[in-house]
């Protein structure tokens, strides 16, 4: 396990989103994870039932901390919750992650609906830290936030993707899923002009929970084991997709269960 990822996200003590999820991913990906905490939610499968903040020296020293021991191969970003967070990490990352490939999952409102972006952080997001990104991973209804149009079809969504990448990141991926239909279309936009479409199947569940997370974790994944960014999408899209696949009838919790992270590992006791 020489490729270290980083995840600068929130809490989910239920385990199926934020940091835990994202560990889950890399360990899946045999990637080496560590985590900044940013905030931490109070959340099970049925929703938010609250979020603490934490000092904000504390993330500053847990970043400094990590880069002076471990620099990672590559890094991803979850919820950031308020502004000040927002340019402690892009004025860290800016200074000690100029060469380290950035994911960026603009982390804006829970499964469940709870707000995870408090609406004064939405600016110092598209300022400060997009720009920094190598990839943006947002859903329709983030992509709204991000530039006031909500996509209803695949022809709106290569506008929506368009007017993301002005904001400055190098690539966005673009999650269709709240699109009508059978299949869940994704679309793909290089800054360089490669546009691509990842389409699959929608999967019948309710087991949803930390899709985001995963997803986005699994591309930082894919660029720590030295992927370019477009095959380390369509890993991650296959990835969660069977993730999701093996989790649709498992129940976990009393709402949004989460996917399996381990599908192709486990069982692992005939293995230890």
């Amino acid at each position: 396990m020489n490729n270290s990822v980083l995840s600068i996200a929130g809490f989910d003590g239920s385990g199926g989103a934020g940091i835990q999820a994202d560990l889950k991913t890399f360990s899946a990906f045999g990637c080496y994870g560590m985590t900044v905490l940013t905030a931490l939610p109070v959340q099970n499968t049925t929703g938010v039932k609250g979020c603490y903040e934490i000092p904000l020296q504390s993330i500053t020293e847990q970043l400094q901390t990590i880069f002076d021991d471990i620099v990672p191969h590559a890094i991803k970003i979850g919820m950031l919750f308020k502004s000040e967070i927002v340019e402690i990490v892009s004025n860290f990352l800016s200074q000690n992650a100029k060469s380290i490939p950035i994911v960026l999952d603009p982390v804006m409102v829970a499964k469940s609906g709870d707000s995870l972006l408090l609406p004064q952080a939405i600016e110092a997001l598209k300022s400060r830290l997009i720009p920094l990104s190598t990839i943006i991973t947002p859903n329709l209804p983030e992509a709204k936030t991000l530039t006031g149009i909500l996509a209803t079809n695949q022809k709106e969504m290569e506008t929506v993707a368009e007017k993301i990448l002005t904001l400055g990141s190098q690539a966005v991926l673009l999650k269709g899923g709240h699109l009508q239909g059978h299949m869940a279309c994704d679309l793909y936009w290089h800054s360089n002009g490669i546009k691509q479409w990842l389409i699959s199947p929608k999967i019948q569940t309710r087991n949803t929970h930390g899709t985001g997370c995963t997803l986005s974790s699994a591309i930082a994944s894919g660029l720590s084991l030295n992927l370019d960014l477009f095959e380390s999408c369509k890993l991650a899209k296959r990835y969660l997709s069977q993730a999701i696949e093996a989790s649709r009838d498992q129940k976990i919790g009393h709402g949004a269960g989460p996917v399996h992270h381990f599908f192709h590992l486990w069982p692992t006791l005939d293995k230890i």
